[in-house]
């Protein structure tokens, strides 16, 4: 396992630098509505839910990667090891997709199957390592630690199309005024994604270089960690998997995971396909500013605020607490699901929708990772937290399988509703959160 020896202590913001890095590439999937105008149109023809088929069914691998095989391994092995195999996979992925020409089975294959399984791989090991690295700041380094898988979308998106949001306050913001992105080079969608491969799996491996554990025992200068009844939520009581799922907190956070995760991933979806059926609506016939306006929604103002919201939502819940954080969090989610709906006919509903429910989305990968180590302790975070990302697998398969579903059939409304109502109800439920009555002995006696 790689893990610091007492002497050689590198400083543990390093760490932090390449846990960024690895997610910056992770984050590939969040770009997937980079992909879904073009594999609808000729010489593709796929429809809206092959699409998101696709989709759900990275995050599916993703999820289900991470929990049977990522957080097991990266406990045995080292989070380096682990983390530089699943950039190799996600690269090998996205190049199969290219190599697939435009069999919908290929880019199944490689960017769904392979790519999510790449990506389970790689995402837990930042987390699990950092979370080690900084007891002390959990809400706030689980939240950095997962920005950078949001503001990838950001960079992959734009990098596709060219750095232009279109009128912002009446000023055209074009930061690469003169080129169309890598689609406008003349690079087909099969082309960009054996480049985006190459790409994934080089910063991937550059990244692994400082995922390394901090020395048994070690604790940042300054802090002591907590004790007596401030440690069943301080993460000094260490549950395994199979007495965490036998928690009511454990399904508890599952299931509000599960519907902000069906909530978000249904937006990043859809908003291309939901966001250009609104504006025709609404009497906009400019398939090219369509585009840039779509385009815009999420890959400026969605992106960039799923990465601050996972700063930001980490940052309050170190003060405010994990579990109002997350009741606020979920909540306000449901509310902006509802108001997208309504508002997306308008350039501004669609920009302002995103970024709200970005910045919640985001959250969420800050918040349950922090209050697994919280109720379930510090020591087994990498092991427990990839059984409630699961809940991201259920969230990803219902959302944007909805979400296609019911673009297909011309009723936006019914994908909303159900994903807004769930946030909600979970919200109340998650306001009965306590931390676990029952101390395992087999966990307590392990630490």
């Amino acid at each position: 396992m790689e893990t610091q020896t007492s002497k050689s202590v590198i400083n543990r913001w390093w760490v932090v630098v390449g846990g960024i890095l690895i997610q910056l590439s992770l984050g590939a999937i969040y770009a997937w509505s980079a992909f879904t105008g073009k594999l609808t149109a000729e010489p593709f023809g796929f429809t809206k839910t092959q699409t998101q088929l696709i989709f759900s069914l990275g995050l599916a691998a993703f999820a289900v990667v991470m929990a049977l095989v990522a957080g097991a391994w990266q406990k045995r092995s080292g989070p380096r090891i682990v983390a530089v195999t699943g950039g190799l996979v996600l690269g090998l992925g996205y190049i199969i997709a290219g190599l697939s020409g435009t069999n919908f089975w290929g880019i199944l294959l490689g960017v769904g199957l392979l790519g999510g399984a790449g990506i389970g791989l790689g995402y837990v090991c930042p987390i699990a390592c950092l979370v080690k690295w900084f007891p002390d700041k959990k809400g706030l380094i689980t939240g950095l630690a997962v920005a950078g898988f949001g503001f990838g979308a950001l960079i992959w998106i734009k990098l596709t199309s060219g750095f232009s949001f279109g009128q912002l306050g009446g000023v055209n913001i074009d930061l690469t005024p003169g080129w169309k992105g890598l689609y406008g080079m003349g690079l087909s969608v099969s082309k960009v994604f054996m480049l985006y491969g190459v790409i994934f799996a080089a910063l991937v491996i550059l990244g692994s270089l400082v995922m390394v554990n901090p020395p048994d025992g070690w604790v940042p200068e300054g802090w002591t960690p907590p004790a007596g009844a401030a440690a069943s939520t301080g993460g000094s009581i260490n549950f395994t998997v199979r007495q965490m799922v036998a928690t009511a907190q454990f399904w508890i956070l599952f299931l509000t995971f599960t519907a902000g995760a069906m909530a978000g991933l249904m937006i990043i979806g859809i908003i291309g396909l939901f966001g250009k059926d609104q504006l025709a609506a609404a009497g906009m016939t400019d398939a090219a500013k369509i585009s840039i306006i779509t385009g815009t929604a999420w890959g400026l103002f969605g992106s960039m605020l799923n990465g601050v919201g996972r700063i930001v939502w980490g940052s309050i819940s170190d003060r405010i607490g994990r579990k109002t954080a997350i009741v606020l969090m979920t909540a306000i989610q449901g509310i902006a699901m509802i108001m997208f709906y309504f508002v997306a006919r308008f350039e501004w509903g669609l920009y302002l929708s995103a970024a709200l429910i970005g910045f919640n989305f985001g959250g969420n990968f800050a918040l349950f990772p922090a209050a697994t180590a919280d109720y379930f302790g510090n020591k087994n975070v990498g092991t427990n937290y990839p059984w409630v990302f699961l809940a991201y697998a259920v969230g990803g398969i219902a959302g944007p399988l909805l979400g296609g579903k019911m673009g297909d059939a011309k009723a936006w409304a019914w994908a909303f509703i159900p994903a807004a109502v769930a946030c909600l109800i979970m919200a109340a439920v998650a306001a009965t959160l306590k931390p676990p009555k029952q101390v395992p002995e087999a966990a307590a006696a392990n630490n």
